[in-house]
């Protein structure tokens, strides 16, 4: 996230759910289209690239579980144009980078009625 500073950077989780958990075996980073001028606090990928990683997702027997991003100079909280441009039952992980370097991470999944964003936990194992 610190490599896209001062714009937004994101991309997409790869995983699967197991019982209650969302378990992501890997991270791909998509380049941000939205309006250059925009791009310091707005981040947008092309259908195309949603296409092309529900492929690769499923070609590896894995799904879309999630999407992170950060926010530039600000807090790791959703704002109210990611509540409008998310999907309920997504994990959303929003990393906050202050003056270039990645200071706070927090998960967040939206509700099914798309109302609130409710915090999560994330663990994160060691493989063997």
């Amino acid at each position: 996230m610190e490599d896209t500073y001062p714009n937004e950077g994101g991309g997409f989780l790869l995983g699967e759910l197991e019982g209650n958990s969302t378990v992501i075996r890997d991270i791909i980073q998509v380049d941000n289209v939205f309006e250059e001028a925009e791009q310091y606090h707005r981040y947008a990928m092309t259908p195309q690239d949603w296409i092309r990683l529900e492929d690769e997702a499923d070609d590896r027997g894995l799904a879309l579980v999630g999407y992170y991003h950060s926010h530039p100079d600000s807090p790791a909280i959703p704002s109210e144009y990611d509540r409008e441009h998310a999907l309920p039952n997504f994990v959303y992980i929003i990393t906050s980078v202050e003056m270039g370097r990645a200071s706070d991470m927090r998960v967040w999944k939206l509700r099914a009625d798309r109302s609130v964003f409710d915090r999560e936990e994330l663990d994160v194992l060691e493989l063997d």
